[in-house]
């Protein structure tokens, strides 16, 4: 008898398996009992009829509580009414472990009361779909790049110095000296990309940021690819590839885990190629045209985002924003130096900023003077200025916020479940 995972049982039908896993639930008809068990990768309904099987694997049957360990053992048969298309005709049963009352029922929880029970919540049928979209997500983006070949560079976590900005650092003691919690892997990504010509680094990033927004975390993960000899509307592409992909591997991939979430797959079959784009100039007008009173030289907030995204079916580009309100490595657009060669890419729906990213400052000189301009302290940045000594090129490179795109592509109202243990301004637990 084989033991199998239940991802793959529809090649087993008509054979005797084992399945190992848990009690999701249970119910009960008097000589037949219900049993259905998760062992993780999906689900499927045991049935146990008393005069088929010995009577203490019926007893057995009877004393499971929600979330018991089990070991099933029976022969697989097609049933299209059943949760996974497929039933098991149960022939012996084995406890591992009697669980104590369940404290998530079916019944209504709140929110707070989940997320203190994180730690089961990722059990439950909707959380454990969006985990399995965000690991197909991280999937296909280690697949994309690897076609295009680019090279995986990991980015240290703790840094001396800040990306973007002082205001929002972690701050750690680091032996005699201070550390910070990396904001992003970008100026290390540079650094490689002058060494290996086109790279990423995908891991975690700290913003202590004091907001209770849907879309803020205080730790999330990035995708930051950095590529030499790429001008902005080489990276713009990239962006529009890379988006594009990752949305067609999911609707290939989790269209089990969609369907668990009720997203509206055509929504997400229109995400194709091109992307509308918005200058930031277009954008304002547009905004102010729709009753936001944002100015010139403002960073656009989450309603002004929102109401730009509601009028396209995929995401849009917004494009040319204020120097002024970027970060101080961004390009200056040579043509019109109060505006920088970066963009945002808004997810639509209202799911706002998914990927920032933009052209870098090549000239030490010009480098040297946007550091003095946001009081950075250049000792700091020495490191990174050498990339403009030793053999500068133009290059360019984004960041995508993973849990912002979960959050989209499965239709989530909030950031918090877009990640498994996710931290937020008043909790760190568990």
């Amino acid at each position: 008898m084989e033991r199998i995972y239940l991802k793959h049982v529809g090649r087993y039908v008509g054979s005797e398996v084992e399945i190992r896993g848990w009690l999701y639930n249970k119910r009960s008809s008097g000589k037949i009992i219900f049993l259905i068990i998760r062992d993780g990768t999906n689900l499927i309904q045991g049935v146990v009829v008393k005069s088929e099987v010995p009577a203490e694997v019926f007893e057995a049957a009877k004393r499971l509580t929600q979330e018991s360990s089990l070991i099933v053992r029976g022969v697989v048969r097609e049933e299209p009414r059943s949760i996974s298309g497929y039933e098991l005709s149960v022939t012996d049963l084995e406890i591992v472990q009697i669980a104590e009352e369940y404290p998530i029922t079916p019944k209504e929880h709140g929110v707070e009361y989940l997320l203190d029970r994180r730690h089961l919540w990722l059990r439950s049928r909707k959380q454990h779909a969006i985990m399995l979209v965000r690991n197909e997500l991280i999937k296909a983006t280690r697949k994309f790049f690897d076609e295009r070949d680019f090279v995986l560079i990991d980015a240290p976590i703790l840094t001396p110095a800040s990306v973007e900005g002082t205001t929002t650092l972690f701050e750690t003691d680091y032996f005699d000296d201070k550390a910070y919690l990396s904001q992003s892997g970008q100026l290390y990504m540079e650094a490689a990309a002058m060494a290996f010509g086109k790279v990423y680094c995908f891991g975690p990033t700290f913003r202590a940021e004091k907001s209770k927004t849907r879309r803020h975390l205080m730790e999330f993960w990035m995708i930051e690819p950095e590529m030499a000899f790429y001008d902005q509307e080489d990276n713009m592409k990239l962006q529009e590839e890379y988006v594009s992909y990752l949305v067609q591997h999911v609707l290939e991939h989790c269209r089990p885990q969609l369907e668990v979430l009720e997203r509206d797959i055509s929504k997400l079959e229109a995400v194709v190629p091109p992307f509308p784009r918005l200058s930031y100039d277009e954008a304002v007008e547009f905004l102010q045209q729709h009753g936001s009173d944002v100015q010139w030289g403002d960073d656009l907030g989450a309603p002004d985002e929102t109401i730009i995204s509601n009028q396209y079916d995929r995401p849009v580009f917004i494009y040319g924003f204020p120097t002024g309100i970027k970060a101080f490595y961004f390009k200056p657009d040579p043509t019109r130096p109060e505006i920088v060669l970066g963009s945002d890419l808004l997810a639509p729906e209202g799911y706002g900023e998914i990927i920032g990213g933009g052209e870098r400052i090549a000239d030490l000189d010009l480098l040297m003077q946007r550091i003095q301009e946001h009081n950075l302290p250049q000792e700091h940045y020495e490191w990174y200025l050498d990339l403009r000594r030793y053999g500068s090129v133009p290059h360019s490179g984004f960041g995508l916020g993973l849990e912002r795109t979960v959050a989209w592509i499965c239709g989530l109202a909030h950031l918090r479940e877009a990640i498994p243990f996710p931290r937020l301004l008043n909790r760190i637990y568990p």
